[in-house]
């Protein structure tokens, strides 16, 4: 085994596209017509926008999609002033973003500035064009049991106990209104009365059901009004009955979680469940799932949910664009992060130039030696001020740098408005200020500004913790993951890809030394190295004192990693050094349409979609792989292997931007 430094390599590389403005998402009519079919009220119709988050796209996911908790009123206000205004996001803002892409990104990070400087394997790279449409990466969830997750299946669990399907269209976009209005306490009126036309007791009794399975938190009764029939709705148990649906209305003998296969197009885990509580009118908190998925690519995952019926799920079929449920069951139990067994891809690198020789070569050494696991640029963030910064000035206890790091004006890709909100805070130092410049208040800047304005400036750390758990360790686990990735390719470059005396491999979960006359037993992909923590030890070689140093420069101690607030003390973990894909399978294809698909996908094969033919010859050709990893390793860094490439968004997009359009 050979390994090489990516300073070698040619770097006429393709575009690592991240942005599709040809998303094949459906006419403007197309999406009147699902959204009046849904009839969604005034203040769901703009949830097709994204929702500015900083989590990762990547494994190791958060414990919680919850966008926040209820309970004092001025928080509620504050939400619902929120939600109004990201919903009403105006066009000014689109064409403030008129400086190009590829230019933004120049201040963007590099595979070297964090650490990603080495290969395993000896081929010659060649150039490829990685998600130029984001169909040309799907993830399949693997789960703890090791099926792959597909989506073959929309029939509906039988259950005598579903009310009919005319809950969905009993009631008139106005009256769902109003009552969408009483359960998110949207205005002063204590109960909704709406008339029964054309009254019998199985219409009543419809419309009963719809109300209860639609607004969750509200109860019903029926009451005579001057000769009429009405039906009034009214909340059951104050705000928390809109957190925990109702207990009594599900059959003791059907298991509490709907769990289901969900697939998405070109939207993360989180914004998806938010999409979908926000059409059933639920709290994301009562989804759970194994893993979250990538933004720009098809995933299909599993879901579990709460006392939700799957006639409810399957209805949002008809609703969401780029959604789609199925593969319905009930289960006595929710899912917990990390009981997957990993994921499996299905990759397109399109417009390839290397030989049938050369992707021979490189799949193989792919399927035989494997790659670095190193973190991927996901873990690092876009901008100029990388997420493992702050994670180091946290660490650092130096809370002032950190407010700064997250607030301060910075040169890379952002919306308008957060520029905007940076420059009131550079001018000004006034939270307040700033957060009025924000139409979007859930990303972290809006969440930190709303810190300072309640505790004040002199009070950062409360301030800070106002940002979700999951948000604000992001921020240290990136400190970790640069560090890891930077003692990595020093650990390759002393001792290559042989395991040496005083390496570190794992047996169950404790870490040992590989002693002298042990060596033999072992292969490179038996050897972990420690992500920095005060419940880790370190290589018994020179790695250890590069770690210290490493450390150290960044005024850290590498012998007290225990923090004053507990939440942001490291424990440290070990990860392999090399992993070693299965399941790996390849092709390579010729094509003339470069926007023509090159695969089925599971909503393909489920329509009866014949699966593409190819010819023998055609203007570009594609490198098609399939290939299963663990948990939170980095399909973009099998491929980085393969290519011999930067997958730097930086470095894609100063090689070749025709993509942009």
């Amino acid at each position: 085994m050979e390994m090489t430094e990516m300073t070698g390599v040619s770097l006429k590389r393709g575009a690592l596209v991240v942005e599709d403005n040809d998303s094949g998402v459906p006419a403007e009519e197309t999406k009147k017509q699902k959204l009046s079919e849904c009839s969604l009220t005034k203040g769901q119709v703009g949830l097709q926008n994204d929702f500015l988050s900083i989590s990762e796209d990547v494994p190791g996911p958060p414990d919680t999609v919850s966008t926040g908790k209820g309970g004092k009123n001025s928080e509620a206000a504050l939400e619902d002033e929120e939600e109004e205004e990201e919903d009403g996001l105006s066009e000014e803002y689109e064409e403030e973003e008129s400086e190009s892409f590829a230019d933004m990104m120049k201040h963007g990070l590099t595979e070297a500035d964090v650490g990603i400087t080495k290969f395993v394997s000896s081929h010659q790279g060649f150039s490829g064009i990685l998600k130029e449409r984001y169909s040309d990466f799907v993830v399949h969830e693997i789960g703890k049991d090791g099926r792959i997750s597909h989506l073959n299946d929309l029939s509906i669990p039988v259950d005598e106990e579903d009310p009919s399907e005319d809950i969905f269209t009993v009631l008139t976009a106005e009256e769902k209104q109003r009552l969408e209005e009483l359960q998110l306490f949207k205005n002063k009126e204590t109960s909704v009365a709406i008339e029964v036309i054309e009254d019998t007791k199985e219409k009543r009794t419809v419309i009963h059901q719809a109300i209860k399975s639609l607004f969750p938190g509200l109860e019903t009764k029926t009451e005579d009004r001057e000769g009429k029939k009405y039906i009034v709705a009214y909340h059951a148990a104050g705000k928390k009955a809109l957190a925990n649906p109702r207990k009594h209305s599900w059959p003791k003998s059907r298991g509490s979680y709907c769990h289901f296969v969900l697939y998405k197009e070109n939207k993360d885990t989180m914004d998806a469940i938010n999409v979908l509580s926000r059409y059933l009118r639920v709290k994301p908190n009562i989804f759970s799932y194994m893993g979250t998925k990538d933004k720009r690519a098809i995933t299909v995952q599993e879901i579990a949910v709460l006392k939700i019926t799957a006639q409810r799920l399957a209805h949002l079929n008809k609703c969401l664009m780029n959604f789609k449920l199925g593969n319905f069951s009930y289960q006595k139990n929710p899912l917990k992060l990390g009981e997957l067994q990993g994921n499996h891809f299905t990759v397109v690198l399109r417009n390839i130039t290397g030989t049938d020789d050369q992707v021979q070569q490189a799949m193989n050494s792919l399927k035989e030696i494997g790659f670095i696991n190193y973190y991927g640029m996901q873990r690092f963030g876009t901008t100029a001020v990388p997420t493992y910064q702050v994670g180091r000035a946290i660490l650092q206890n130096s809370w002032t740098e950190v407010m700064d790091l997250i607030l301060k004006p910075r040169s890379g890709a952002e919306k308008g408005y957060l520029v905007k909100c940076r420059e009131e805070w550079a001018k000004t130092k006034d939270p307040a200020a700033a957060l009025r410049k924000l139409p979007v208040k859930r990303c972290v800047e809006g969440q930190l500004l709303r810190g300072l304005s309640k505790y004040g400036m002199k009070n950062i750390v409360s301030a800070f913790g106002i940002i979700p758990r999951n948000n604000r360790l992001m921020y240290i686990h990136s400190y970790q993951s640069y560090v890891w990735n930077n003692m990595v390719s020093k650990r390759i470059e002393d001792y290559g890809l042989k395991p040496v005396s005083g390496d570190l491999v794992l047996k169950g979960a404790t870490a040992s030394y590989i002693e002298e006359d042990d060596v033999n037993n072992y292969s490179i992909h038996d050897v972990v190295m420690p992500l920095p923590g005060f419940d880790v030890i370190y290589p018994k070689h020179k790695i250890q004192e590069a770690y210290r140093e490493m450390l150290t420069a960044d005024n850290l101690d590498i012998d007290n990693m225990r923090h004053k607030i507990r939440d942001y003390s490291l424990s440290g973990a070990y990860r392999k050094i090399i992993i070693r894909p299965q399941n790996v399978s390849w092709e390579v294809v010729a094509y003339d349409d470069p926007k023509i698909p090159l695969f089925n996908t599971d909503v393909d094969n489920l329509e009866g979609k014949p699966p593409p033919v190819f010819a023998s010859e055609g203007k570009y050709r594609a490198l098609k792989m399939d290939f299963s990893l663990p948990p939170s390793t980095y399909a973009t860094m099998a491929i980085r292997e393969v290519l011999k490439m930067d997958t730097s968004i930086k470095n894609q997009t100063q090689l070749n931007t025709t993509w942009l359009r």
